[in-house]
């Protein structure tokens, strides 16, 4: 494991229309992102396109940061929306995503978002390497919580409150949001207040269901994986996420960072998936 890495505060600007992002438009993006392939042409291997999945509490924008550094750096990128709804149809959208995508793929997943990259990733060819923002990495049967309440830690409990929302069988679902005056300290610790105040008025609930649901698949048993495992995190304990990370035999790193790791710190975050997409290509 690395040594921990210093914290880099950087503000974040928003990803206009980023968390309204449909099918339609995933398909788009991903037909425009693999239309112009130079490095083939001349018979190099092809750069795998980053495709990065927020998790609970957040939406595409908390990879704003990560996407300009991609981006600057010539890779193809996408950041799709993820509905919160329930593990099986949240994988099933990111797996629609995945399909729509020619050539090599990192999928990347953050928080509930890992959980998610793993069971949408399972039977996946194009999926070169799977990596882990402080995310769940749940083997077959497990579920979000009770990886969180695997270790003491988790503070998320306390900071949340459940809402209520019509199902179309006229019942109701629960689904949970962190509390506005705790958001910063519960889920962007260090993010500037500015910043870490839009992010909380932005936030996509999850439902409870969601992170009940046990996973159905685990991908990360045949795909490389690496975890960046965030040491200041109050969701998921940090001790939680490096037993995730050793279980998955993963290429971990350490940074002194809160939940929101790619917000706080987008450069070691950049690093880690750039460090999966130059394995893909040496392996190709």
């Amino acid at each position: 494991m690395n040594p921990p890495i210093s914290r880099r505060t950087v503000t974040v600007s928003l990803l206009a229309g980023a968390a309204a992002l449909g099918t339609a438009g995933v398909a788009q993006a991903a037909q425009s992102a693999t239309a112009d392939r130079p490095a083939e042409r001349r018979g190099r291997p092809a750069a795998p396109t980053i495709v990065l999945i927020h998790g609970a509490f957040a939406d595409s924008s908390n990879w704003s940061a990560v996407v300009e550094r991609l981006q600057r750096q010539g890779h193809r990128v996408l950041a799709p929306a993820l509905p919160l709804r329930g593990l099986a149809s949240d994988s099933a959208y990111i797996r629609s995503v995945v399909d729509s995508v020619s050539g090599p793929i990192v999928l990347v997943g953050h928080s509930y978002g890992g959980a998610v990259i793993s069971q949408a990733a399972a039977g996946a060819p194009q999926v070169k390497a799977l990596v882990y923002i402080a995310a769940f990495v749940p083997d077959i049967g497990e579920s979000a919580l009770q990886l969180t309440d695997k270790f003491p830690g988790s503070t998320l409990g306390q900071a949340t409150a459940t809402r209520y929302y019509p199902l179309p069988d006229g019942g109701q679902g629960e689904e949970l949001v962190i509390k506005k005056d705790l958001f910063r300290k519960q889920f962007a610790a260090g993010v500037p207040l500015r910043t870490a105040q839009v992010m909380a008025a932005g936030q996509r609930p999850i439902t409870l269901a969601a992170l009940q649901e046990p996973a159905a698949a685990a991908a990360w048993k045949r795909i490389p994986s690496w975890y960046l495992v965030a040491a200041e995190d109050r969701n998921i304990p940090p001790a939680a996420e490096r037993w995730m990370a050793e279980r998955a035999r993963a290429h971990t790193v350490t940074v002194r960072a809160p939940h929101a790791a790619a917000v706080s710190d987008p450069g070691p975050v950049t690093d880690l998936i750039l460090r999966a997409v130059r394995s893909v290509r040496s392996d190709h």
